[in-house]
């Protein structure tokens, strides 16, 4: 009688030879009983992984141990505030808006300018136009500081009316307008045009101290978006 040693065992079940002192630790593929092979269930299972991939792959998702952290959330919007109350900005004075620098264009916050009761209408339009000035050079409060909102526009400009020659509704500045930065005739030009102290198509005519004819400055959206590369288009407009 022959005594089939574990080696040619394993060799006849299609497994090959076993190198000496090595144990047999992979699974081992086997028949089945209609004559076929059937393979390890671990081996099936590993098989799916890379099709379970591709699927996450296709659907956007991918696997990954590693957590992620984005940060917290903004705390404040760029460019938006808490509307004040209208009711205590009436009481106060002539509520308006101006426009300040953010973000590198031009937006509107609310302001308020007082104008004396029984003004005539040409010297009302002049203190309605200081008025605004005023509010352009006033330093931001810190909630718009906060919010990105700064102003171009310097303090100490006066403002005054048509001098003979010129149209009525001219606004004469006590600093040439062609002497501004682009920044702040943008944020003058444009807080004129919504105001009271433009004409009736939103234009306004501004002219320096000096002997320069007035000029005739519109207020346009490639203005309000890019006031710093966008001048106020503007037409000199001939003397009365």
């Amino acid at each position: 009688m022959t005594v089939r040693r574990p080696r040619a065992a394993a060799a006849a079940r299609g497994a090959g030879p076993v190198a000496p002192g090595r144990a047999l630790t992979a699974p081992v593929a086997r028949r089945n009983r209609d004559g076929g092979w059937r393979r390890p269930a671990r081996v099936s299972r590993l098989a799916g992984l890379p099709v379970l991939a591709v699927l996450l792959a296709g659907c956007g998702i991918r696997a990954t141990e590693v957590p992620t952290n984005f940060g917290p959330a903004p705390s404040r919007v760029q460019c938006s505030l808490t509307e004040p109350d209208g009711s205590t900005q009436a009481a106060r004075g002539l509520p308006v808006q101006v426009f300040l620098l953010c973000g590198s264009q031009l937006v509107t916050v609310d302001r308020t300018v007082r104008v004396p009761d029984g003004a005539a209408d040409s010297e009302r339009r002049v203190l309605i136009a200081q008025g605004l000035l005023d509010q352009l050079a006033q330093p931001p409060s810190p909630a718009e500081k906060e919010a990105g909102y700064s102003t171009d526009v310097r303090g100490g400009i006066a403002v005054g009316g048509p001098r003979p020659g010129d149209p009525d509704d001219t606004l004469r500045l006590g600093t040439a307008p062609d002497s501004l930065t682009s920044y702040a005739l943008a944020q003058i030009v444009c807080t004129f045009s919504d105001s009271a102290a433009a004409e009736g198509d939103g234009s306004v005519v501004l002219a320096g101290p000096g002997a320069e004819p007035p000029r005739r400055y519109e207020c346009t959206d490639e203005v309000r978006s890019r006031p710093g590369s966008t001048e106020p288009p503007s037409k000199e407009v001939a003397a009365e």
